[in-house]
């Protein structure tokens, strides 16, 4: 079996102290809980599994300072495809004057590590997640919601349109879900338009979850809602961002019924 990057494992960089790779564990170890797939199938159970034992051998590693600069040595005797990510920084010349220490990984602009070894795990794990996200709530929403059915929309993974009765419009909201990598400012702007667009008339009201596996701050997310809400008023959308890791939500106070019922569900795991 080859050598793994246990440092785009974890999706850290190389010089991440001790605190920052446990962080980094308990971050990517809750996405494969067992609580977290045991109402899917066996196969992503099985996927989950697999996931969370490599990251549980990568911390055991990488957290240990002894095993960690003996895999530091294995990678670097591996070849340039494994050892560049973790390559050593050049000695600095002699009489050159100390530098003051980098801030914590965590505190830095460009926090998220780079390169190819951690693009293909973070999509790796987005896939994992957004797939897993998706067949969850797609159970809730045939335990709570039997006068909805599926409908088709262009950029988002669910959507849902109350049924019709005879000559009669179905009661309640239209719903959309979209999974993205992040729930940030730009994601709420990009989700709020296409759902404006889907909407039929300015009366229909449309409820959207974006949902992702990881959330920026609430203010900012706060402020960008407010910002869609100002340039969209005449028309019905309430977006409700949920963190996909534990089902944290922020729940506008006007969030339609459904949409409590659903998240409640979610939570609960029944």
């Amino acid at each position: 079996m080859g050598l793994k990057n246990y440092y785009a494992l974890l999706e850290i960089q190389p010089a991440a102290p001790v605190d920052e790779v446990k962080r980094a564990f308990r971050t990517q170890i809750a996405l494969y809980h067992p609580d977290k797939v045991q109402h899917l199938g066996k196969e992503f159970q099985a996927m989950a599994a697999d996931r969370a034992a490599a990251l549980t051998e990568a911390y055991r590693v990488l957290s240990d300072a002894g095993r960690r600069a003996e895999y530091d040595r294995a990678v670097a005797a591996a070849g340039p495809e494994l050892a560049s990510p973790v390559a050593a920084p050049a000695a600095a010349p002699p009489d050159t004057p100390p530098t003051a220490p980098p801030p914590p990984f965590s505190e830095r602009a460009d926090a998220a590590p780079t390169g190819p070894q951690f693009g293909h795990e973070r999509k790796s794990r987005d896939e994992f997640v957004r797939k897993a996200t998706m067949s969850r709530f797609r159970s809730a929403l045939e335990a709570v919601a039997g006068d909805y059915e599926q409908a088709e929309v262009a950029g988002f993974d669910v959507a849902c349109l109350p049924k019709s009765k005879l000559f009669m419009r179905g009661k309640g909201p239209r719903l959309l879900v979209r999974f993205v990598p992040r729930v940030d400012a730009h994601a709420v702007a990009e989700a709020w338009t296409r759902a404006g667009q889907w909407n039929a008339r300015a009366s229909d009201e449309t409820c959207v979850f974006l949902m992702g596996s990881s959330v920026a701050p609430p203010k900012e997310l706060a402020v960008a809602i407010h910002e869609q809400r100002r340039r969209s008023r005449g028309t019905k959308v309430t977006l409700i961002p949920v963190d996909a890791r534990d089902w944290d939500a922020h729940m506008p106070t006007d969030a339609p019924d459904i949409a409590k019922t659903l998240l409640a569900r979610l939570r609960s795991g029944t």
